[in-house]
Order: C-alpha cells, then structure tokens, then sequence
C-alpha cells in the first residue's frame, strides 16, 4: 500500500526520535548506549520510508540522460548513508543523522504540499455533498420520489418550502424565493417565478414551484463548477515552464559546485576526507529546487479555490498570467453592458395611464420583440387592459384596432402619419431619439395622444464596473452591431472610452485582431453564441454565467454571478494569484542562493557553517514557507466593486 506523504513524514519523524534524541544531548557529553547501531537500523528504514521515493523519481530521470529537483534529494541521502554504513563497518565516525533528517525535512516540505491538495479536493467534495440525494418527479400523472440519477431531461419536478433544487430546470408554475449563495456568493435570496430559471443544489425558502429539467447529470451548473475547478487546479500557468527550465541547469550546476567544493577543501584546504565531503553534502542538499517545484501549483490551487467561492471560475493557468498583461476590456453590449431586456423608459402624453393602457391593450395581442417590454410596463404598473377588436398588424410599422369604439393605433412615426401631432409631443420624440431611444406613437381618433420610449439599458452594475476598471489603468471598449448613436449613448451612460459600431456578428473576433495588432493586450466580455470567436482569440476570454453554454465553453473565466463588477473580481482574483506565484519563486530561488556560498563553507572563517541535516532544514523551511505564502492567498484582500461608486467619465467616446 503506498503511503501518503504526511504519513511519511510522521512514520520517519517517530523514527528519527532517538537521533534527535543525541543530538540535543551532544553538548552534555552523553551517549546513548549503542547508538551507532540505533542510528544504523532507524536510517535505514528512513530511507527506505522517506528517501526511497526520491531515488527512484531521481533513477527515472537518470535512465533518460536527465536531472530533476528529486536527484540532488536522492545524492544528499546516498552520499550521507552509505557513507555511514561504510564507516560503522570499518570504526569511524558515522553521519546517519545527516542522512536521516535531510529525507525528514524534505518530506516535510511534501506533506504540506499534500494538505494544499487536500483542502482543495476537501472544498470540491464539499460542493458535491451539496447536491440533492433524490427527487421528486411526475411520472405517470403520479407525483412519485426517485434517485436524483433517475431525473431526466424534460421531467416535472416538485420542489418545497427547505428542499434543495434537485437539478437545473425552468420554473412552470409557482412561486418562491430561493438561495443561491452556494452558487453566486449572494447572500440575498432570489425570487423565482414561471419562466425563471433554477440551478441544481440551490436551496428553496418560502413557496412550492414545478420546474422543468433542463440539465441533469454532469450538465448541471454545479457539476461543471466541480469539472473547471478541478482543470483549473491541475493546469500549468507558461510561468511553471521557468521552473523546469531551472531545475534542467540547476541540478548539473549544483553537482559542478559540490565537486569544486570537496576538491578545494580536501586539496587546497587541506581538510579531512569527511569534512570536505560533509561540505559537498551540504551544497547538494541547501541547492535542492523543492520549493521552486511548489511555488506555482500550490498558488494556482488556492487562487482558483478562492476565487470559485466569489463566484469566479478562473479555468486555467494560462489564462490567469495573461490578466497580468491585460491592457484593453472589451465588451459586448446586448446582454452584457445591457440588460439585453428592452424597458419602457419614458411614457409621455396628458393622460399617462391612458396611453398605456391603449398601448399595452394593442401591444398584448402582438408578436413584435417591442410588445414584451410594453406589456412587462403594464403589468408593472397593474393596469387593466380593454378588450381590442378589428385588431389587425400593418407590416413593419405597427399595430391597429378598436377600443370602446375609439380607432386606436400604436407603432412608428409611419404608421400614424397625417395624424394630428402637438408640437410639444414632437420635440419630445426628437429628444428621445437623440438619447439613443426607440419611440413609439400612441394614437386614438387621428391624433397622436402619447409616445412610449424603449430602450435596453444598461446593467445597474456597468457604470461602477467601468470606473474601477479605469481606476486600474485599464482602456474599456464596446462592440455592437447597434448604430453609432445608441452605441455612444451608452457608451456615455457607462462611462466606456471606445464605442466600435455597426459590427456584424462574425466580425467582432476580427475587431478584437485589430486591437491586438495594434498592440493591445486584449480582454472580452460576452454572453452570447456570437460572441465565442471573440472570446477564443481574445488574450482573456470572460464568458457571462447567464450567457450560452459555447460562450462559457469559449471563455477563459467564467462570472457565475451573472454581474459586470465580477470582472472587477476576476481580474483582481487573477493578478493577485500570478504576483503571489512570482513572491513564491523569489522566495524559493533566495534560500538557494543565499544558502549554497554558506553551505560551501565561504563562511566558515565568520563562524557560519550549515552541516547536511540543517541545510535539509534550511530547505525545508524554504518549501513551507512557500506552502505557506500561498495559503495567505485565502486571507489577502480583494477589492469589491460598490455600486454606489462614481462613473468616471470616459477618456474618449468615438
């Protein structure tokens, strides 16, 4: 059965008991009866607990004409041991300790490494002991309890007051509030109605609901958080490929300066076999790259844990060092700076409620995009709609009927002309237009009575979003298909510095190019299916949780929130992952070039000496200190986007 490192560590800690024991006693001139045999027997089954695996990585590499950060682990060991044994046999002194502790404290440094898996793949367990255990369906007109593996797509599901939501699905009827914080972070429960749609595991408060399945399986939301976390924790960010890079020239270099070391002490200096060869020791041990092996991982391991509890699913490694290059945000609008929901803005006209009323009554029978936003109003505001008779559609312009006998019309300026318009009604609609609005006339026996103004608007979130971007040096752009008007009204609104208009949908990835050549560093933000070409060639791609599953597919970071201010989020969450992994190989490379003159005995002269077992413990500690810093990750501060935050006003808006 093979062991895990702590319990390594533990067994070979006990083991080295009684020559911790000797040391400490040293200096009182006592020793224990027969210790050069105690040493020998609990050395060796140290090696054979601790040391052993490093031997057999450092003979892999060897059999490949090849060094890795195990080989000077597996000579330190070698050379100390057998040395030893060598010297019980023939009467001389014997340097077990060194031998021991040195596998002691480097499978120290792998222990803590392991707790960092741990905790992760603990947090992934925890997300799924989240999930429903059962269901309950209609099956065969009978409301019926199955295993949540027995949902299917398409099934009704009953949910009640304190159930969990078994898997994700649209509400059909009923209506409730439900927690969604496992999911988004948000503490605030969230009403659900017919219509709205609900995440697997997520817990319902108040009333019953049936929903449709829609995802069951490893489709849930919840089962592809698990997937991009665990991805996220086992990807390499290109920075790793330094430390590879460094331990293919370190280890041959190392083995050079221990070389050097023993010759000038033994020849030069003049000191004795044993002393020469305890300094080489020691050169190969203090050198020994272990911390620069964990400084990435272990980093990205917490960064992208913390960040999934945000609410921010950052998939990759690669894509959390680009961030720290990013220059350039850009964003989609529909969906994404906006709501993607067009909204009655303004209703204007003497009788506010009548205009309305007459417009919601035409609009209710309709199928244009508009109608929804005029009914939405109406129900809003709890009018009660007249009967419409004689209702007929005139192409592209509108809608016409009769109310309580009144001729009654709603649609474009075409369709009601010749119709009487005050003058004050028509300087109001040349206003609406200039601010980037649809109108809408309202008319009733040949005389325009009212105007609706339509416009999607922008996320509440936006204009705080934009400025904190812009507080950190970043340039926003927006990419729309729109006409440069509307664009730069809410480029204005939101505080964007570049409106890019009038693009078709295939064309937004080609925009992004033109940046990059341009000698952007290139983020994008989207939702939509159209949107993925640009996420792909996009430096960063962030993908909105409410958006299409190819547009989350294409991303690099995904915002399960759904919210622009994660964004702000993302990239903080990023930059402070890749500059914690940058304190972590600065740390791991200091010890080693600190450590390496003190070892060889530069020193020696000042009083400053490292024997084998306190390099091992001197490179040991490097590698928990940089356990260590990346588990701080966990406590470091994150700047949070306020909604009540200023805009700042656009550098540029063309």
């Amino acid at each position: 059965m093979k062991l895990s490192e702590t319990k390594r560590f533990w067994i070979s800690f006990v083991l080295s008991l009684p020559l911790l024991i000797q040391m400490l006693a040293m200096p009182f001139h006592w020793m224990m009866p027969g210790y050069n045999w105690v040493a020998f027997v609990t050395t060796t089954l140290i090696m054979l607990v601790a040391a052993l695996p490093y031997w057999s990585s450092a003979w892999a590499a060897a059999k490949h004409h090849d060094a890795n950060m195990n080989t000077l682990v597996a000579i330190g060991t070698t050379v100390a041991y057998f040395y030893s044994v060598f010297a019980l046999f023939t009467g001389r002194s014997v340097y077990f300790e060194s031998a021991a502790f040195i596998a002691v404290f480097v499978t120290l440094g792998d222990a803590m490494e392991e707790r960092v898996h741990q905790n992760a793949e603990g947090a992934i367990s925890k997300l799924l002991q989240l999930q429903a255990k059962s269901a309950v369906v209609k099956r065969d007109g009978q409301w019926v309890t199955v295993p949540l593996n027995d949902v299917q797509v398409g099934d009704e599901v009953r949910v009640k007051p304190g159930e969990k939501v078994p898997v994700d699905g649209t509400v059909i009827s009923g209506k409730s509030a439900v927690d969604e914080s496992m999911v988004t972070g948000e503490s605030m429960p969230v009403e659900k109605a017919a219509g709205d749609a609900v995440v697997g595991s997520t817990i319902n408060q108040t009333g019953t609901f049936v929903f449709q399945a829609t995802k069951v399986g490893s489709q849930t939301m919840l089962a592809q958080i698990v997937e991009m976390v665990k991805k996220a924790q086992t990807s390499r960010a290109p920075i790793q490929d330094f430390t590879n890079v460094v331990a293919h020239y370190f280890v041959p270099v190392v083995m050079i300066i221990a070389l050097a070391t023993f010759a000038i002490w033994y020849a030069l200096l003049g000191a004795t076999f044993i002393q020469s060869l305890l300094f080489a020791v020691s050169v190969i041990v203090i050198a020994c790259p272990c911390a620069l092996g964990l400084a990435t991982p272990t980093a990205l391991m917490v960064g992208t844990e913390r960040s999934a509890k945000m609410g921010v699913l950052i998939k990759d490694g690669q894509t959390l060092q680009a961030v720290s290059s990013l220059t350039t945000v850009v964003f989609d609008k529909t969906g994404t700076i906006t709501t993607g929901h067009p909204q009655v803005t303004d209703v204007v006209g003497n009788d506010q409620q009548r205009v309305l009323m007459v417009a919601a009554s035409l609009e209710n029978l309709s199928e244009h995009p508009l109608a929804k936003a005029v009914d939405d109003r109406a129900q809003q505001d709890d009018l009660t709609l007249s009967a419409v008779d004689d209702f007929a559609v005139v192409e592209g312009q509108g809608v016409s009927g009769v109310i309580d006998g009144h001729q009654v019309a709603v649609g474009s300026e075409r369709l009601v002309d010749g119709w009487q318009l005050d003058d004050e009604l028509a300087q109001q609609a040349v206003a609406l237009r200039k601010a980037a609005k649809t109108v809408v006339y309202v008319g009733e026996n040949k005389r325009i009575i009212g105007l609706l103004a339509i416009q999607d608007v922008s996320r509440p979130e936006a204009a705080a979003t934009m400025a904190a971007l812009h507080q950190r040096g970043l340039t926003t752009v927006m990419i729309t298909g729109d006409n440069e008007e509307v664009a730069k009204q809410i480029a204005r609104q939101v505080g964007i510095d570049l409106v890019i208009a009038g693009v078709l949908p295939n064309q937004k990835a080609e925009q992004v190019k033109l940046l990059q050549q341009q000698g952007a560093k290139v983020a994008f933000v989207g939702d939509g299916i159209n949107d993925a070409p640009a996420l792909s060639t996009a430096e960063v791609g962030i993908a909105m949780g409410g958006g299409t599953d190819i547009a989350i597919e294409a991303g690099g970071i995904v915002l399960v929130k759904n919210d622009l201010r994660g964004v702000v989020n993302a990239l903080s969450l990023a930059k402070t992952t890749f500059r914690r992994i940058k304190l972590n190989l600065f740390w791991a490379l200091i010890y080693n070039l600190i450590g390496i003159p003190i070892a060889a005995g530069l020193f020696v002269g000042l009083g400053l000496q490292l024997t084998p077992e306190i390099a091992a413990l001197a490179m040991a500690f490097s590698s928990v200190s940089v356990v260590t810093s990346s588990l701080l990750l966990n406590w470091v501060h994150i700047d949070r986007v306020n909604l009540n935050q200023p805009a700042t006003a656009a550098k540029n808006v063309v």
